[in-house]
């Protein structure tokens, strides 16, 4: 341990024990060792010889004994004494008065320096003034009985805060500052710089604890925030981690030279230094200190960079003004004086202050003398004794008034405390600067120009500048969007146009010009409030916005619900045809499709009037997490985002996505199923199923995305108006581009009659225009090759008969006999035929075709035969002779023959000609037949 500090610590120790006693058991001990003030008045050879000398008798108390590490105390200041009472000999008392210093040594022990004390009171001559006390402890045992023995004592050196009471030491004074003297000057520079709120970090010292308790007494006067009060005893990292979590910027130590090092260490540990904090310790450390204890606790450079701008507040040992001082020498030139007269002896800052003292009691002495002859007494101050109170009371009066230009400075006391001056040094670039200076008795700061430095551009702040920053949507980032909502609202207006101007064309009839209309009222209400949702903070008022959330709302689900609405209407439309097995004609009007989208927005807008008479929604803000300044700065911002909310928000959001998500899953299902459909007299649905899959789609994944990144206002408005741009505009284009690419390029299209119909005409290799046909959808695979598979085996039964007939002909030409045979047997395989003609054109065959085919049937002149209701019996004698029937069957049999092929996929209709015989006829070319739909219209 340092033999300094070890020596402090045994005071403060004695200190305590002294205390305990009092006065009163001071003076019985006095008492009892015979060294009472009568006992002292007895030695009257004494006063009689000082008498005649002339001689003005001073004790001087401080620690002379060189071997103790404040011995340099007693080496720096004897030479200022002496050359202060040469000054005063030459310059101030007259020259009957001698003023004569009487040194005692106390070794800075409580037990020697009492027997020191009363040692030069019983011995020696009697003084009139106490001069010295620089350990605090036996400083603070003497001047507590000072009172008792009507003696004055003036410190140099005794800094201790303790002693500023004057209840308990009347007659004490001290020409130097106090430690609490700079709490002043302290909280003059907190309040220069603005800094309202401050943190202390003290060391467990009973000395460091007096200034921290007086400092925050001054703070509170002041109101000045306390933000954490921290105090260690030997590893101070913990504290100092402490005030960090606290957000103290401004910490305000009270340590020693030793502590410093290890306080800096660990404020650079953990990143407590720089342009965001400030250190305030003070100033009275020893030269290059952190040089004695930089590599006991880290390394140096990390020391030094942690100490650098620290700020030290000390008491100005030697005043810097060239100004005349009541010895008539400027503080330069009596620090030159002081110097030559000092030689190689050891440097104390207390010099200055010693001597002043020397001439403070030489004025209060010349004053006291005054008072005396105002007073007109008989008594001189060489009669003073230790009883003697009047003159005890007037030495106390004249050291109050006390008031003088010294080399320190102005010398005043304020209840015995020196009103002096307060300097303030920063350390920069490991070196020890002045900036400026504090004069307790005018209470004014003056800082120096340009000598503070801050590391950062400004001062820092007192605690974590919270910036609150409402998050905005970028204005360019708006402007872009609203320029493409712009647009597309252009293009739905043309769209719109479009639509009511060709109404009456079929192409544009048929795609339910009315739903396309509510597609296109959908898409612009969806744009619309691509405007409302970039409207925040930055551009209307929060009354504004809270109505805006509502608006916005209503104005979306409504668009939506149209446009989605009249899709999957026409959706649905298509799927219930295309799913008509029987292929019976459906017709679904325009007015069932309105009743469905009226249904839907029926149930939107139950839903939007509950929610607003219930829990309407209102403006909130949200905070987030402290972020800090992308610039840098020593503030950090809090960023804050504008919601529209209300206490059950997630309950209602949870009944308007499960019903748009339940009928968006449902219409995304419908464009599923038809998405291969392409029907002419529908000739959108197609479109109109890709339009639902990809609103479907997009909005699922835009309100997971907006959902995702509702704390980053641009991102999410980005997202959310490029969905709503994406689906309406995808929407509008799939509806009507294909309409006008067709009416721009084919006008005649619009024209045309479209129709569902089966067809068993091919198209000729010359090109004839024949009846627009479309193929069944490649979706319903499974049941064209049913039909594929029926068709080969009617095709393998029509072989089986052509055999047959061959072999009823070749049998008439050799056996005509057996032609009643015939008729009766082989009218039941005619009778197949029809049936499988019946079969192949399909129970629900369109009429006119049916038509057509009993027309070929009544063209067959075998219709007598098979009508067995004629009764006309010389027409059937006439019929049935043998020739009649040879030529009949030669002729009418490959008619028939030919006839039916085609029906079933034979031979092709064109080649069946009654003017080609049989054996002409390519019965073995097999054409697939093409399964066409006519659909009438809707």
């Amino acid at each position: 341990m340092d033999p300094a500090l070890r020596t402090y610590r045994s005071g403060l120790l004695a200190s305590v024990f002294w205390h305990s006693l009092g006065r009163l058991g001071t003076l019985l001990l006095l008492w009892g060792w015979g060294w009472g003030p009568d006992s002292v008045l007895g030695h009257k050879n004494t006063v009689t010889r000082l008498d005649a000398d002339s001689k003005l008798p001073i004790m001087g108390l401080m620690p002379i004994n060189k071997t103790l590490a404040v011995e340099s105390i007693s080496e720096g200041i004897l030479p200022a004494v002496q050359l202060a009472t040469e000054h005063v000999h030459n310059k101030f008392l007259p020259n009957t008065s001698k003023l004569v210093l009487e040194w005692y040594d106390t070794e800075c022990d409580n037990a020697k320096g009492l027997k020191a004390f009363f040692d030069g009171i019983k011995y020696g001559p009697k003084h009139l003034m106490i001069f010295g006390g620089v350990c605090p402890s036996i400083t603070s045992i003497i001047a507590e009985s000072l009172k008792e023995w009507n003696l004055v004592q003036l410190s140099f050196a005794a800094t201790t805060p303790v002693l500023a009471d004057k209840k308990k030491y009347p007659y004490f004074f001290r020409t130097v500052p106090s430690d609490n003297a700079v709490n002043p000057a302290v909280v003059k520079f907190l309040k220069h710089f603005g800094w309202r709120r401050v943190g202390t970090l003290t060391q467990d010292v009973q000395r460091f604890s007096e200034v921290r308790n007086d400092l925050t007494s001054e703070l509170e006067k002041a109101d000045i925030q306390i933000a954490d009060t921290e105090s260690f005893s030997n590893d101070p990292c913990l504290s100092v981690r402490k005030l960090r979590d606290n957000d103290v910027r401004i910490i305000l130590g009270q340590f020693d030279e030793n502590m410093a090092a290890k306080v800096f260490c660990c404020a650079y540990n953990e990143n407590m230094y720089g342009i965001k904090y400030q250190w305030i310790i003070p100033g009275w450390y020893q030269l290059n200190w952190w040089k004695l204890a930089a590599y006991n606790y880290c390394p140096l450079k990390n020391l030094l960079t942690a100490m650098e701008g620290y700020v030290a507040v000390d008491y100005e040992p030697l005043s810097t003004k060239d100004i005349r001082t009541i010895s008539g020498l400027t503080p330069q030139q009596y620090e030159q004086e002081y110097n030559k007269m000092r030689g190689s002896a050891e440097y104390s800052k207390f010099h200055g202050f010693a001597y002043d003292g020397i001439w403070v009691i030489a004025t209060t002495l010349q004053r006291a003398m005054d008072s005396l002859k105002r007073l007109d007494s008989p008594q001189t101050i060489r009669d003073f004794n230790y009883v003697n109170k009047d003159l005890g009371q007037i030495f106390l009066d004249s050291m109050n008034e006390t008031n003088f230009l010294g080399v320190t400075g102005q010398v005043m006391f304020r209840n015995g405390e020196r009103m002096g001056t307060i300097i303030f040094s920063q350390f920069q670039d490991e070196v020890t600067v002045k900036v400026g200076d504090y004069n307790a008795v005018a209470d004014s700061l003056e800082l120096i120009n340009d000598t503070l430095r801050f590391q950062g551009v400004e001062p820092p702040k007192d605690r974590t500048i919270i910036q609150p920053q409402l998050r905005k949507i970028s204005l360019p980032l708006y402007s872009i969007l609203s320029a493409l909502t712009v647009l597309g609202m252009f293009m739905s207006s043309a769209f719109l146009f479009f639509n009511i101007k060709n109404r009456n064309q079929k192409l544009i009839k048929m795609s339910s010009p009315y739903m396309n209309n509510l597609i296109i009222l959908g898409g612009m209400l969806s744009y619309a409030s691509i405007f409302l949702f970039g409207l925040d903070g930055s551009f209307v008022k929060p009354n504004t916005f809270e109505t805006l959330c509502t608006v916005r709302t209503w104005i979306l689900t409504v668009g939506y619900t149209t446009a989605f609405g009249a899709m999957f209407a026409k959706t649905w439309r298509v799927h219930a045809i295309f799913k008509n097995v029987k292929m019976k004609k459906k017709i679904i009007k325009d007015q069932k499709l309105l009743i469905i989208v009226g249904g839907m927005l029926l149930i939107d807008l139950c839903i939007l009037i509950c929610w607003q008479v219930v829990n309407p929604l209102k403006r909130t803000v949200e905070d987030y997490p402290l972020e800090p300044d992308p610039a840098g700065r020593d503030f950090a911002i809090r960023p804050m985002l504008e919601h529209c909310e209300n206490t059950n928000m997630s309950i209602w959001l949870g009944i308007v996505y499960a019903y748009k998500g339940l009928l968006m899953l449902f219409g995304c299902f419908l464009a599923w199923e038809t998405r291969n459909v392409s029907i002419p007299a529908l000739n959108d649905s197609k479109y109109i199923g890709m339009s639902v899959y990809n609103v479907g789609i997009m909005c699922i994944i835009g309100a997971a995305v907006s959902f995702l990144t509702r704390d980053q206002p641009n991102v999410q408005f980005c997202i959310v108006a490029l969905v709503i741009i994406f689906c309406s505009t995808i929407t509008l284009c799939l509806v009507f581009v294909p309409k006008l690419i067709t009416l721009r390029t084919n006008p005649d299209a619009a024209t045309q009659n479209k129709r569902l119909q089966f067809t068993q005409n091919q198209r000729k290799d010359d090109s004839k225009t024949s009846t627009s046909v479309t193929s069944v959808n490649q979706a319903n695979t499974s049941r064209l090759e049913g039909f594929q598979t029926d068709n080969h085996r009617l095709r393998m039964k029509i072989t089986e008969l052509d055999k047959e007939l061959e072999e009823v002909t070749m049998q008439l030409q050799d056996t005509p006999e057996k032609t009643q045979y015939i008729k009766q047997n082989h009218i039941q395989e005619l009778n197949n035929i029809l049936s499988i003609r019946n079969f192949t054109d399909g129970k629900d065959s369109d009429k006119p075709l049916m038509k057509n085919h009993h027309d070929s049937r009544s063209q067959v002149p075998w219709g007598t035969a098979l009508e067995p209701s004629r009764t006309n019996k010389d027409v059937i004698e006439d019929i049935n002779s043998p020739e009649h029937i040879q030529r009949r069957l030669s002729l009418q049999l490959p008619i028939l023959h030919h006839a039916y092929l085609p029906s079933i996929g034979g031979v092709d209709a064109s080649s069946a000609s009654p003017c080609v015989s049989p054996s002409a006829s390519p019965r073995h070319r097999h054409v697939q037949p093409p399964f066409r739909v006519m659909v009438s219209g809707l």
